[in-house]
């Protein structure tokens, strides 16, 4: 039996678990492109980001996943992401331990700050402390959220610590 090479891919996990460093080299090396649930749920403007609606969100969402190859990330577990889930042929659940992600977080507030690193939101010290508070909320909460959320898509979902251990599994998929 011939394995089917993983054309389209969601990768879900928590604020700083490496889910866009991992979607850039899929996407680069699948030739194929990504998209930032972030960006589909918030239009960006210079004056404040602004929330797309709920029926804005998954239209733009449907028009993604209908495509023929892509990679989509993010830490979303909402309802409106289930067309991701279904149409992927593999989610990764990327989940590094808590101090990981504490640390990356950090790493990529100093990477931001120093314009070594772009953001699609201003890196302001609020923002970092966002992001602890999503971390913590997402190791009391999300990670069983999103866990139960993936539960019908088990025969697809590969759950890896870090982003080497993704390309590793994503190497054996295709």
């Amino acid at each position: 039996m011939e394995k089917k090479i993983p054309r389209k891919i969601h990768i879900i996990g928590s604020v700083g678990s490496g889910k866009t460093t991992l979607a850039r080299s899929l996407s680069a090396r699948m030739d194929a492109p990504f998209y930032e649930l972030d960006n589909v749920v918030w239009i960006r403007a210079d004056a404040g980001d602004i929330r797309r609606d709920d029926e804005a969100i998954v239209a733009l969402l449907q028009q993604i996943v209908q495509s023929e190859s892509w990679v989509s990330e993010g830490a979303h577990y909402h309802h409106w992401v289930r067309p991701a889930l279904e149409e992927a042929d593999l989610i990764l659940f990327l989940s590094p331990s808590y101090l990981t992600r504490c640390r990356q977080i950090v790493k990529r507030f100093i990477k931001q700050k120093l314009g070594i690193e772009q953001a699609n939101y201003k890196p302001t010290f609020d923002m970092l402390i966002k992001m602890f508070k999503w971390n913590h909320s997402y190791e009391r909460e999300g990670k069983r959220k999103i866990a139960a959320m993936l539960t019908p898509y088990t025969d697809k979902v590969i759950v890896v610590q870090s982003g080497k251990q993704a390309l590793a599994q994503f190497r054996n998929q295709s």
